[in-house]
Parts: C-alpha cells; structure tokens; sequence
C-alpha cells in the first residue's frame, strides 16, 4: 500500500503477461478450429493475426538495435530513480525493503550501483550500517562495506542477460520459425480447402 509508485509497473507487467496469454488461448482456438472445421475465415483470421505479431516481433528487434544508445540512457535513468527510491524508502517501507532484500540475495549484489546506494538511507541512518547482502552475510559499517566487492545488481543483471544473450537470441530464433510454419501450414489449408 505504501508502496514507491515505481513498483506498480511491476503489477502492470502481470497484467500485460494475462493479456497476451488470453490473446494467444484466441489465436491458438481459431487455429484449430479453423483447420478442424475446415473454415476458410478462421484460417485466414489466424495467418493475418500470426502475421501482424511477427512483423510487430521484427520491427521490435529493428528498433532495439538502431535505438541501442537511447536504452544505456533509459536504464541509467532507471538507475538514478532507484536510487532516490533507496535513499527515502529503504529502512522505512517495509514493502519496498523486503523486495529489494530478496532481489539482492537471489542476485547475490548490493544496491543498484554499489554499497553507496543506501548512504543516507533511512536504515544506514538509524544503524549506521549496511545491509547483509552488501557485507556478505552480516551487518557492517561502511569501510567493511567498501572493502566487500559485492557488486551492483544492475551489473550482476546486465552479466545475466550477456551470458544468456545467445540463449534468448535462439528462443526469439525458434519462436520465429515456428510463427512462419504456422502462416504456412494455415495457408496451405485455406488455398486447399478454396480448391476443393
């Protein structure tokens, strides 16, 4: 409830995720339907709908590679507004402190950028402290802090994503390819059942 207004987007991103579900649960119904019941207009509707998400899909991939300089600029703003968010909220919101404590310990990092995330933050205040993940394992002030090498979970989060950067590439490969065997084979349906 006292929650940043920061992390509803995380709420909206749930939604989102039902709504695509319930758009593919459609696409999927008019597939079958479409070749079960042999109806030209249910195919048609499914190659068009199939069609629209993949040039949608490749546009998205177009626009991440040419506009690659403005994401570095997003995500540094992303990183500034975090950490106002540390220094008002950690300590003092409890909501905001457990997420972002369990983010730091299943990311195994500290902060966004580093330790000195949270100095001046309601809880280094209060304790004159930082927090566990920051001083691996325990409390501690800010020269054990320093000295820790824990890393940001901005940066731990950018390692992720560059060593599964090909894994994600062959999953957006995959899915591609089957979105074409889907246009094909309802295509190959609808132009079968016109000639009959």
């Amino acid at each position: 409830e006292d929650a940043p207004s920061e992390l509803s987007q995380v709420l909206n991103v749930g939604y989102l995720l039902i709504a695509v579900g319930a758009v593919l649960l459609l696409i999927g119904f008019l597939g079958c339907c479409g070749a079960a019941r042999e109806s030209r207009c249910m195919l048609l509707l499914f190659f068009v709908i199939v069609l629209i998400i993949f040039i949608a899909e490749v546009a998205g991939a177009i626009v991440v590679l040419v506009f690659q300089p403005l994401v570095s600029t997003l995500i540094e703003n992303i990183g500034q507004k975090t950490v106002e968010s540390i220094k008002v909220n950690y300590g003092s919101n409890a909501d905001f402190t457990g997420l972002l404590n369990t983010t730091m310990e299943g990311l195994e990092c500290c902060g966004f950028y580093n330790f000195s995330d949270f100095t001046n933050s309601p809880f280094n205040v209060e304790t004159g402290k930082y927090p566990e993940p920051c001083c691996q394992g325990s409390l501690c002030p800010e020269e054990e802090a320093s000295q820790s090498n824990v890393t940001g979970c901005f940066f731990r989060i950018e390692k992720l994503i560059e060593e599964n950067a090909v894994v994600l590439g062959a999953v957006a490969l995959g899915i591609g390819a089957l979105e074409v065997a889907a246009m094909a084979v309802s295509m190959t349906m609808y132009c079968r059942i016109g000639s009959k």
